[in-house]
């Protein structure tokens, strides 16, 4: 259990260092207005602090670096809320105060606001496809032999999908298609397109359509594709930045991992709902295990839709950035809810 001389040091240590990447001595704490003991004083707490782990001293000075265990402690027991200045609430607002966008637009402008104002390194998992419900479709004829499916989600999700037209189906049979399949399929997960299809809707088609076998196997190919990328990545190279990330093999190898997408997006899928934080070799990536990652989910309806990422140094703003994706997270969540 630490004394309350021991939280205030410890607190001025972490803060300190956050700012300014420098090692922290007894000299630095003592001039602090809250800070009213004597650096002798303040020396033997720090080693204290750094016998019980939440401490470590660098080789290159004498002064005294968090360690994982001690920012853990920070960010569950010591970390205070802050409120947004006028500025980070202008640039988020400025991302919903465009009318009415695709989402991509707004993920993609999102991930671009969070670089800009953190400098750190920005991800944002996009709603999975797979997961929404679809909202409309429509079926463009473009050529004798081509066509394009353009499917519309509940999240304002427009996907395109090229297809080509088997001759047994004309126009008045494409026309009649779509009106059945947006009156059947609305509001269906799309994930349980394929078995609607097939289950519920090839009889009812069979009335209308000569060849609805033909039909059938061409709109399932054009409908049920593979899942499209929904990761977004800001700001890769702001860990340059960093003190932390001068050594070139280091940020290569960060910047690897960050560059695969689907290791990426199974970490973000992985997050519960809420605000979670992870440090060091909390995260399971060897290569991420030199940063912090802080998620934050939005949701639809009670499900978790997405998630918001900033990854940066141990030493990140902590407060800062829980303030920055709380509130994107409940932005996000109000406009898909609205959409």
């Amino acid at each position: 259990m630490l004394s309350n001389r021991q939280l205030l040091i410890l607190q001025v240590i972490i803060d300190e260092f956050i700012q300014t990447a420098q090692p922290i001595g007894s000299r630095a704490i003592s001039k602090k207005n809250q800070v009213t003991f004597s650096p002798a004083t303040i020396r033997n707490e720090m080693a204290d602090l750094e016998d019980m782990g939440f401490l470590e001293k660098t080789h290159s000075s004498s002064g005294r670096v968090p360690s994982e265990k001690g920012y853990r402690f920070y960010v569950d027991h010591l970390l205070m809320p802050i409120d947004l200045s006028q500025r980070d609430e202008e640039t988020i607002s400025g991302v919903f105060n465009q009318g009415m966008v695709e989402f991509e637009q707004i993920i993609q402008n999102s991930v671009n606001v969070l670089s800009e104002l953190t400098n750190y390194t920005s991800i944002i998992l996009g709603p999975e496809v797979y997961a929404t419900t679809l909202k409309q479709i429509q079926i463009i004829h473009l050529s004798k032999t081509t066509a394009v499916a353009i499917l519309v989600t509940n999240t304002g999700h427009v996907e395109h999908r090229s297809f080509t037209l088997p001759k047994e189906i004309n126009s008045l049979d494409l026309e009649k298609l779509v009106n059945i399949l947006n009156d059947r399929l609305v509001g269906v997960p799309i994930i349980q397109l394929p078995q609607r299809l097939q289950v519920e809707l090839t009889s009812i088609l069979d009335h209308y359509i000569k060849d609805v076998a033909t039909a059938f196997n061409y709109l399932k190919g054009a409908l049920l594709d593979q899942q499209p990328s929904n990761l977004y990545v800001g700001g890769i190279t702001n860990m340059l930045l960093q003190p932390e990330f001068s050594d070139v093999a280091k940020i290569h190898s960060l910047y690897s991992v960050i560059e695969q997408e689907e290791i990426m997006a199974n970490i973000l899928r992985s997050q519960n709902q809420g605000i979670h934080i992870s440090i060091g070799q909390e995260n399971k990536i060897t290569e991420m295990q030199d940063c912090s990652l802080i998620t934050a989910t939005y949701t639809l309806k009670g499900q978790q839709l997405g998630t918001i990422a900033l990854l940066g140094p141990k030493r990140m703003e902590y407060s800062r950035v829980i303030s920055l994706l709380d509130r994107l997270s409940k932005d996000m969540t109000d406009t898909f809810h609205n959409w």
